[in-house]
């Protein structure tokens, strides 16, 4: 570099003695040459690395900031440590306009400090700059001058900080032991009064403080333990009242908060979940800031404008990034130029608290418009609702906007909790739409409690709601211990023909803990051996979304999952993973969503005054783009004020006020409304009724209820149902306000509303031959807010249950004392396991999706097992994993005698052995020659609407499914609700399921001596919606999947 610097400095000093021009021109290249042998320069010339120039991270105010305390300091945190005599009153200046401002100047961590020996005028703009004289302590200084503005308040801060969120959360488990601990607080902090003030003691170790080092960072601090925490140890993590703001306020007292660690480090890297804007969104206002939420809390040291770089072309944008609860915001200098495009990127150096990167930068891209933001953000939904009754005591609070917040702005002091004059104490967390509060402690019985969002909060354009938004309600007497459950999914279970740009969503019972939701929802490409898809989740309302990265694949399987570790703002957790699996069909979604009903209807008279306004659609919507800017109601010009919700098919607009008596109004549903596939309303959708001359007093009934009162024969899967006379509140329809009972216990279920039907679904199969009781209570209400007027009970019994397969259920395939084997590379098993009794090494072919653990795999053949591998020894196979086999060999055979001639008699032959071509109804079929075939064509199975409907096929000797050749292949169709899994194949020899490969097999086969699937060499795939169960042979596949069901 020096060899280069310097030949170029020769080069430039030789010149003829009148080439004055030359010499001109020369002296004006000096500064750049100068420029290029200093700065960052230096520390690649000493030691080979790439420099890096001192560039400011966040301010403190923030440029444009409005309101500044008069007391405040003026701060600016960096990239990188600074040599502290480079700070000085040269360097870090504040004026108002030409005049400087007296203050003293302060240098800790990366932050340096200036504060004012007086006051700031009230109303009063002031100019900060720090300059190129700041430099690191390798001589590096700041390419340029930086400069920020700002305006002062009327009056000094006095209002004390506090604690907006930790991680771990409070009474949080199973930490991991190289976790790091953050603490957020609602506003910037004096550094060095946060770093002594935070405390860890081992409260299971007798109480001795821990030690480490805390760090702090834009809003965050972080307690870095010298070593890692205990296993299974609980700690107790104290912020004292030293802990003050740069006024001077300190915390109000302490604050305090416990954790227990669980076995392992945490070695999952973070990810991107989600941003604003979005990838390739366009018409982004110019005055956008830009958001990245993550999958986990980050190390806010790693947040900075060199891990958060904003670009357009190869240009950097200057800007400033924050960081606070999970997202990390960049706020360019000036408004971006328009009609452009920008590259966003976090980089890998973004780390989580464990210390984990990102496995790779995150970059996406966006287009500006024409025009900056200058719409106001609005609450569009609360939860609890306004005047809401009943709400538990342990409830989280949470309030949902009409467009994305900036996080910072979002916090204890502009989300607050009220009873009286008195406040709650809470943390505050905001991810995609949603804010919500956890108080530190259960909310008091039976108390009217008022929440409020204030005119602080402010959209990512810096736009402020226009008013404080209140709402009230009241809690119960006893805690919520109601698990929630998942009511709804699209595409829904077992669905076929789903369009590839589809984004897959489900609904739950209630409003959840929004982190839970999007950190545990997955997706995996089952058709490819169960590999993840990559995407990003949201979560809104009651409704969580997940976004691929990209089109999904045709004719391809994938299975979603929610995990049991979501959970309620209550903190009850699912009582069990949720998944559901779909297959795409050709082609892509392109139809617009339409609305299918309204109420009122248009051109409705004598509406109530009270009334909801409600909005019906053709298909499940993306619940983020219906709020109070795509769904609007108006007297003439003037804009009703409400709030919209959204749950099932249906958005809801909730008027703040009553509506005037005797007048015209119009709803409108915008083509900003859009499916989850992105597609919108092909035009805005707008409709009007008049009001009557008084309010909606009448009380809704229940009209019809499905099971019938007194009902019996009631299938085991049964949806029960309830029919009102009139629309309902769908948020008033709950697992609180619809139950199902057996005796005095609840039964676990999910309720959805659609249309003028409730729906309580199961979380699993009714019992046999039992009597249920359901309940409508009078907590539900109609549109207007009128209850029932007394609770709707009704009584139903249950059926006798198919056959039962007992521990075998759990298995995909078992291959009774013989082994499994595989040959082709695109076999697998899905949602169940593979089995013998025989030894591991007659397992071949296979790896176990659970362990790893391999079974003679060659390269030319792989299959995946997601449920487990389970035999006898040697290893992998172990004497536990033998004995689980051994059970299910034994429930195997108890199911294959219980479907015998001998226990069901009375089958019929339909076709002289030959099953194919034929579509039957349940029941018992016999084959009157020993042999069963489906060659002549598909054999389909109608369960005429009945889903517990069950087929039994007895066959003494062997089952064949299609015949030879490449169009060979046969299948087992189910119509009607028929499904797979009630369909049982009794098989007195072998089976032997298309041997040309290819085809759809639908069924529980339990052969004699074994099953076999296509022929090796065959690539096309052959599928199993079902179970190969063979009690003294073995099973042989050959590019299968089997799906179990």
């Amino acid at each position: 570099m020096r060899k280069k610097l310097l030949k170029a400095y020769h080069t430039f000093f030789q010149f003829e003695k009148n080439d004055l021009l030359l010499i001109t021109g020369k002296w004006l290249i000096l500064p750049f040459l100068i420029l290029l042998s200093a700065g960052c320069k230096k520390v690649v010339e000493e030691n080979g690395t790439k420099g890096l120039c001192p560039e400011v991270v966040s301010t403190t105010p923030l440029n444009n900031a409005t309101g500044v305390s008069l007391n405040s300091p003026i701060t600016a945190s960096f990239n990188e440590a600074l040599d502290p005599a480079s700070i000085n009153a040269t360097t870090f200046k504040v004026m108002q306009g030409t005049t400087p401002i007296a203050g003293i100047l302060s240098y800790t961590g990366v932050t340096a400090t200036f504060s004012p020996t007086v006051n700031l005028a009230p109303n009063t703009v002031y100019t900060a700059t720090l300059t190129t004289g700041i430099r690191d302590p390798a001589k590096n200084a700041m390419i340029a001058n930086y400069t920020w503005s700002f305006t002062t308040g009327i009056g000094p801060d006095i209002i004390p900080p506090t604690i907006t969120s930790t991680d771990p959360e409070n009474a949080a488990i199973a930490v991991s032991v190289n976790k790091k601990i953050a603490v957020a607080f609602s506003e910037t902090m004096d550094s060095l009064s946060v770093t002594r003030s935070i405390t860890i003691a081992n409260t299971t170790g007798g109480g001795a403080n821990i030690p480490g080092t805390v760090s702090y960072a834009g809003l965050t601090a972080v307690f870095f333990p010298t070593d890692d925490l205990l296993p299974n140890t609980t700690y107790a993590v104290t912020i004292s009242t030293t802990a003050k703001d740069l006024a001077g306020n300190s915390l109000v007292a302490n604050y305090v908060f416990n954790f227990t660690t669980g076995a392992i480090p945490d070695i999952i890297p973070p990810t991107v979940t989600s941003t604003f804007p979005a990838n390739l969104a366009t018409g982004v206002p110019l005055n956008s800031k830009l958001s990245a939420t993550f999958s986990e809390a980050i190390d806010p040291a790693t947040i900075s404008g060199t891990s958060f770089r904003l670009n357009q072309g190869t240009t950097p944008v200057a800007g400033t990034v924050t960081y606070t609860g999970l997202t990390a915001g960049f706020a360019p200098t000036a408004n971006l130029a328009a009609n452009t495009l920008y590259t966003a990127t976090v980089t890998k150096a973004a780390k989580d608290l464990a210390g984990n990167a990102m496995l790779v930068d995150y970059v996406w891209t966006f287009t500006t418009g024409a025009a900056p933001d200058l719409i106001r953000p609005t609450v569009v939904s609360t939860d609890p609702a306004n005047t809401e009754t009943g709400v538990a005591l342990d409830k989280r609070v949470t309030a949902t906007f009409s467009e994305v917040m900036d996080p910072v702005s979002v916090n204890t002091q502009t989300f607050t909790l009220r009873t009286g004059n008195t406040a709650v104490l809470g943390t505050i967390i905001y991810n995609g739409l949603t804010a919500t509060l956890t108080p530190l402690a259960n909310l008091a019985p039976s108390t009217v409690y008022t929440a409020t969002i204030t005119t602080g909060a402010k959209d990512l354009a810096g736009n402020t709601i226009l008013s404080n938004y209140n709402w009230t309600f009241t809690t119960r007497a006893a805690s919520d211990v109601t698990r929630p459950t998942v009511i709804l999914t699209d595409p829904a279970n077992a669905s076929t023909g789903v369009l590839q740009n589809k984004k897959i969503s489900a609904a739950f019972s209630e409003a959840m803990d929004s982190l839970s939701v999007v950190q545990n929802f997955t997706l995996v490409n089952t058709s490819l051996g169960g590999i993840n898809v990559a995407g990003t989740v949201s979560y809104t309302g009651i409704t969580t979304m997940f976004f691929p990265a990209s089109d999904l694949a045709p004719n391809t399987t994938y299975t979603a999952k929610i995990t049991k570790v979501a959970k309620d703002l209550a903190g009850n957790t699912l009582l069990n993973d949720y998944v559901w699996a779909f297959t795409t069909g050709p082609t892509p979604d392109i139809i617009s969503p339409t609305v299918f009903s309204t109420d009122p209807l248009n051109n409705a008279v004598d509406v109530a005054l009270n009334k909801k306004v409600a909005v019906t659609f053709s298909e499940g919507m993306d619940p983020t783009s219906l709020n109070t800017q795509t769904f609007t109601l108006r007297n003439g010009n003037t804009a009703v004020v409400g709030t919209v919700t959204y749950s099932g098919l249906t958005a809801t607009f909730s008027p703040a006020a009553n509506l005037n008596p005797a007048t015209t109004y119009t709803g409108t549903i915008t083509t900003g409304a859009k499916d989850p596939s992105g597609n919108t309303l092909a035009s805005n959708y707008i409709w009007t009724f008049t009001t009557s001359a008084a309010a909606d007093i009448i009380r809704p009934t229940v009209i019809s209820t499905d099971p019938a009162n007194n009902a019996v024969g009631v299938v085991l899967n049964k949806v029960v149902s309830a029919t009102f006379s009139e629309a309902m509140d769908p948020l008033s329809i709950t697992n609180i306000s619809f139950t199902v009972r057996n005796g005095l216990v609840n039964v676990p279920g999910s309720v959805s509303y659609n249309g003028l039907t409730a729906s309580f679904t199961p979380a699993s199969n009714l019992l046999a031959t039992t009597n249920y009781v359901a309940t409508i209570t009078t907590t539900a209400r109609d549109l207007a807010g009128n209850t029932l007027a007394s609770s709707y009970v009704w009584n139903f019994t249950t059926l006798t249950p198919p056959p039962s397969l007992g521990s075998a259920a759990a298995f995909g395939a078992f291959g009774g004392s013989a082994g499994v084997t595989n040959q082709g590379l695109n076999t697998v098993i899905n949602n169940g396991g593979l089995g013998t009794t025989a030894a591991s090494t007659l397992v071949t072919g296979f790896h176990d999706g659970l362990t790893a653990e391999v079974y003679t795999e060659t390269p030319l053949n792989k299959g995946n097992v997601t449920g487990g591998i389970f035999t006898a020894p040697p290893a992998p196979g172990t004497a536990v994993s033998f004995t689980k086999a051994t059970l299910a060999l034994s429930d195997a055979t108890t199911a294959y005698n219980s479907i015998s001639p001998a226990s069901k008699p009375g089958g019929i032959d339909p076709g002289a052995g030959e099953l194919g071509g034929l579509t039957l109804a349940p029941g018992i079929y016999k084959s009157a020659s020993g042999t069963f075939k489906i060659s002549n064509g598909n054999l389909v199975l109608d369960a005429k609407g009945d889903p517990n409907a069950v087929w039994i096929f007895q066959t003494d000797a062997g089952l064949t499914v299609g015949i030879a050749g490449p169009a060979g292949a046969r299948s087992v169709t189910m119509i009607n609700g028929g499904l797979a899994k009630n369909v049982f194949w009794y098989v007195g020899s072998s089976a032997i399921i298309n041997g040309a490969g290819g085809g759809i097999m639908s069924g529980n086969i339990l052969a004699a001596q074994g099953v076999t699937f296509s022929t090796a060499g065959n690539a096309v795939q052959t599928v199993l919606n079902g179970r190969a169960l063979s009690l003294n042979a073995s099973v042989t596949m050959v590019n299968t999947t089997i799906n179990v069901q």
